[in-house]
C-alpha cells in the first residue's frame, strides 16, 4: 500500500528542489493528522515542526509561535496542508521575513496596502492592556499615514519603516506616561517596567537582573535620565553591530582582552561615521562588566549582554549534504586554527625584535653606570693600593680620564648580544605565567602568584645571561690592570679570548649567584611594576590607557627597590665572575664569598655600587619600556606583519569574523550542529515582538489571529 504522505509529495514537487525535499520532510516527520486520506499538521504538531526539540518554550511560549501558524493557515481552517507549509517555510528563508510576516499579519485580507484604521485596529487589539496606551493621534503616526481627517494606505516599504520607528516613538510616550513630573527622570522601577515590556525578548537575563544600573549612568537621585532610556534602546536594537565590533577587537588584542578604547578604535576603523556614542559606550561595558569590573573584558563578559535565543540566519543542514559540511567545518577549523597559530608566531616574533631593540637601547643608555657599578663592586677596600675609587662619581671621573670616552663602554657588545634572548625570555615566561595563574572569569591574580610569575622569569634567562655577564664583567674590569700596569704590560683582550679561556663550565661560573640575584630582582620588578600601573595610575579603571610618561615612571620606580635590595648577590656574583690578580683573595661559593667579604670588610661591602645599581636598573627598565611602546605605536603589528604574511588582516579593514559564537569561542563550538528551523522561526517574530513582548495572545487578539484553535483535529 503506498504511503499517502509520499503521494502527495511527489504530485506537488519535483524531486530536484533541494529546499523543498527538506521542507517535505519536516512535514512528513510531524503530520499525524488526516482528512480524506490527505496530511495536514495541527496547531502543535506545525510548532513542534518550526522549533525543534531545542525548544523549552521558556523564554518564547506556545502562544507566540501560534501567531505564525494562522499566517500559514491561509485557508482558515486550522490545519496546515504541505503546499501551504512549504510556501510558509520559504517565507521563512527570505532576508527580511520579519517584515514580511508583519505585513502580511497586519493586511490580511492580501490587499498590498495597509490603512490607518486596519494598524490601529490589529494593534490596539494585541497590545498589553495593562500598558500604557498608545497615542494614535501623534504627531509620529501623522507623518506616515496622513493627518487625521486624511488618512492614506501605505504600502510594504514604507509599511516597514513605520514598524522600524514605531518602539522609538512608544517608547518616547511610556516615558512621558511615567515622568508625571515632567522632570527628564523616571525611577529605576518604572524603567524595568518600560523596558521589559518593550524589549524583554532582545535582553540577557543578566541585563535584565541590573536594568536599575542605569540609574548610575547618567541618573540623578538614583533616577534615570530620558538619555539613558534613548542610549539603552540604541545598543540593545544594535547588538548585532557590537558583537561584530567586539569581535575585530577581541582579534587584535594581544590577551583577547578589550577596553573601551579597544572598543572605540575597532568602532572607527570600521565605519566612516560614528556608530556608538560615548553614553552607549559605557552602557555596554556596564553590563559586559558585571562580573568583571577590571575594565579590560573578555568575549565571555560580553556573552552575558548578548541573548543567545536570536541567531543570525544559517543555511539548513540538508540530511544529503550533511557528511560533506561536516568535513568543510573540520577543514574550516584546521585552516583557521593554522592561520592563527601562524599569526601568533608573527606576533611572537614582532615582540622578540622589539624587546631586543627597546633592550639595546635601554642597555647602551645606562651602560657607564653598569662599568661604574662593577668597578666599584670589584675592588678590594681590604687589600692595601687596591682602593682606587673613592665613591661612583670618582670612578667615573678616573674612567673618563685614563680610558677616555670608549673606555665607558667596554664591554658593550656581549652585553647588547645578550640583551635580545634576555628580554625576550623574561618578559614571555612572565606572561605566561602571569596567564596561567590569572582567573579567566575575572581577570584578576594574587600578589603571590604576581611574584612567583616574576620569580620563574627571572630564573629561565640565567641560561642565556650568565656567560654573557661573566664575559662583561671581565672586559669591564681589565681596564683597570691596563691603566695601572707595573712592570709587564697587561694586553687588552677581547671577548673571544675569554670565551676559549673559560671554556663551557667556565662561562657558567657564578650562575647560583646569577640566579639568586635574578629570581628575586624579577619577582620585585615584575609585580611592583604591575601594581604601580594599576594601583598609582588606575590603568584599566574606566578603561584607561597608560600614556609613554606613565609607563617610564612606573618602569623606573619599579626598579629601585628591585636594584637595591638584591645588590648583595650581585656584589657576591661579581666577586666569583672576576679574575682574581695576585693578592686579591678568591672565592669557592656563595657562602664563601659572602663570609669573606663580611669578614674582611664588613657589611657595607655587600651593598657596594648599590646606588650605580639603581641608578642603572631604574632608567634602563624605563628606557626599554617607552622604546617599546613607542616602537608599538609608530610599527603596529599588523602593519609590521603584512610586510611578510598576506593572511594577517589590514588595520584599515575589518578582520574576518569567526563563526563561533562570543559564549563558547573554543575551536569545538565550530562543530556543534545549529537548530536552523529555531533560529528561523525565532527571527520571524522579531518584529512583532517589538510591537508587543506577547503579540497575538492576548484575549482582545482578532479572530485572525486567536480563535483556530478549535478547528484543530489531532492535536
Amino acid at each position: 500500500m503506498s504511503n499517502p504522505i509520499a503521494s502527495s509529495i511527489r504530485e506537488v514537487f519535483p524531486a530536484t528542489d533541494t529546499d523543498a525535499a527538506h521542507y517535505q520532510l519536516l512535514f512528513t516527520q510531524h503530520a499525524r493528522t488526516f482528512h480524506n486520506g490527505e496530511a495536514f499538521l495541527s496547531q502543535a504538531e506545525f510548532i513542534d515542526a518550526i522549533t525543534g526539540p531545542s525548544e523549552d518554550f521558556s523564554r518564547f511560549s506556545r502562544s507566540h509561535y501560534a501567531v505564525l501558524f494562522h499566517l500559514a493557515d491561509r485557508q482558515q481552517s486550522g490545519l496546515i496542508s504541505l503546499p501551504d507549509f512549504v510556501a510558509f517555510e520559504r517565507l521563512l528563508a527570505k532576508p527580511d521575513a520579519e517584515y514580511e510576516v508583519a505585513f502580511r499579519l497586519f493586511d490580511p485580507e492580501g490587499t498590498g496596502s495597509i490603512t490607518y484604521d486596519k494598524f490601529k485596529s490589529i494593534l490596539k487589539a494585541n497590545a498589553d492592556p495593562n500598558a500604557p496606551p498608545f497615542d494614535y493621534d501623534c504627531e509620529w503616526l501623522q507623518l506616515y499615514l496622513g493627518p487625521n481627517k486624511d488618512h492614506h494606505p501605505v504600502g510594504y516599504l514604507e509599511f516597514t519603516q513605520l514598524l522600524k520607528g514605531l518602539q522609538g516613538e512608544r517608547l518616547r510616550q511610556e516615558f512621558r506616561h511615567y515622568d508625571r513630573s515632567h522632570t527628564g527622570y523616571i525611577s529605576p522601577e518604572d524603567l524595568r517596567t518600560m523596558v521589559l515590556h518593550n524589549a524583554r525578548h532582545k535582553l540577557s537575563d543578566a541585563v535584565c537582573s541590573n536594568l536599575a544600573d542605569l540609574a548610575s549612568l547618567g541618573g540623578e537621585d538614583g533616577r534615570v535620565s530620558y538619555a539613558a532610556v534613548r542610549a539603552f534602546h540604541n545598543v540593545i536594537n544594535q547588538l548585532d553591530i557590537v558583537e561584530a565590533i567586539v569581535r575585530r577587537a577581541i582579534t587584535s588584542s594581544k590577551d583577547y582582552r578589550i577596553t573601551k578604547d579597544d572598543f572605540r578604535e575597532a568602532a572607527a576603523r570600521g565605519a566612516r561615521f560614528s556608530i556608538f556614542t560615548p553614553m552607549e559606550v559605557d552602557i555596554i561595558f556596564h553590563f559586559a562588566g558585571l562580573t568583571n569590573p577590571s575594565g579590560r573584558l573578555t568575549a565571555s563578559d560580553f556573552a552575558q549582554v548578548l541573548d543567545p535565543s536570536w541567531e543570525p540566519y544559517t543555511p539548513p543542514p540538508f540530511p544529503s549534504e550533511k557528511k560533506e559540511g561536516e568535513d568543510e567545518t573540520r577543514t574550516s577549523v584546521t585552516a583557521a586554527t593554522g592561520k592563527k597559530m601562524g599569526i601568533e608566531i608573527l606576533r611572537g616574533a614582532y615582540n622578540f625584535l622589539l624587546g631586543s631593540i627597546g633592550g639595546a637601547i635601554g642597555a647602551t643608555v645606562v651602560y657607564p653606570i653598569d662599568l661604574v657599578k662593577t668597578r666599584i663592586q670589584n675592588q678590594r677596600s681590604a687589600v692595601v693600593g687596591e682602593l682606587l675609587y673613592k665613591n661612583s662619581w670618582d670612578c667615573f671621573r678616573k674612567v673618563f680620564r685614563n680610558e677616555g670616552f670608549l673606555g665607558l663602554y667596554s664591554g658593550l657588545g656581549p652585553q647588547l648580544v645578550g640583551v635580545a634572548p634576555e628580554k625576550a625570555i623574561k618578559l614571555t615566561m612572565n606572561d605566561l605565567v602571569r596567564s596561567m595563574c590569572t582567573d579567566p572569569t575575572t581577570g584578576r591574580i594574587q600578589i603571590w602568584q604576581e611574584i612567583m610569575a616574576g620569580c620563574v622569569a627571572g630564573g629561565s634567562q640565567v641560561i642565556f645571561t650568565n656567560p654573557l655577564e661573566i664575559v662583561k664583567i671581565r672586559l669591564q674590569v681589565q681596564g683597570e690592570l691596563i691603566s695601572n700596569a707595573d712592570g709587564t704590560p697587561a694586553v687588552r683582550r677581547g671577548a673571544l679570548f675569554i670565551i676559549r679561556e673559560l671554556g663551557i663550565l667556565g662561562l657558567y661560573r657564578g650562575a647560583s649567584a646569577c640566579l639568586l640575584r635574578d629570581i628575586p630582582f624579577s619577582g620585585i620588578y615584575f609585580s611592583s611594576y604591575a601594581h604601580l600601573k594599576k594601583d598609582v595610575f588606575h590603568e584599566g579603571r574606566d578603561g584607561k590607557v597608560l600614556g609613554i610618561g606613565e609607563l617610564l615612571t612606573a618602569g623606573a620606580i619599579a626598579g629601585m627597590p628591585a636594584a637595591y635590595l638584591t645588590t648583595p648577590a650581585d656584589v657576591i656574583k661579581t666577586r666569583l665572575q672576576v679574575k682574581a690578580r695576585k693578592g686579591q683573595t678568591s672565592y669557592t661559593g656563595i657562602l664563601d664569598a659572602a663570609r669573606k667579604i663580611r669578614q674582611e670588610e664588613g657589611i657595607r661591602a655587600l651593598f657596594k655600587g648599590g646606588p650605580a645599581r639603581v641608578l642603572r636598573s631604574s632608567p634602563q627598565f624605563g628606557t626599554t619600556l617607552m622604546v617599546y611602546e613607542l616602537l608599538k605605536g609608530a610599527v603596529p603589528f599588523e602593519s609590521a606583519a603584512s610586510l611578510f604574511s598576506s593572511s594577517v588582516p589590514s588595520p584599515s579593514l575589518p578582520p574576518p569574523l569567526s563563526p563561533s559564537s562570543l559564549s563558547a569561542t573554543s575551536v569545538d563550538s565550530l562543530q556543534r550542529p545549529v537548530d536552523v528551523g529555531l533560529q528561523r522561526s525565532r527571527n520571524a517574530l522579531k518584529m512583532l515582538m517589538d510591537m508587543d513582548y506577547k503579540f497575538g495572545s492576548y484575549a482582545s487578539s482578532p479572530p485572525s489571529l486567536s480563535s483556530s484553535s478549535s478547528k484543530e483535529t489531532g492535536a
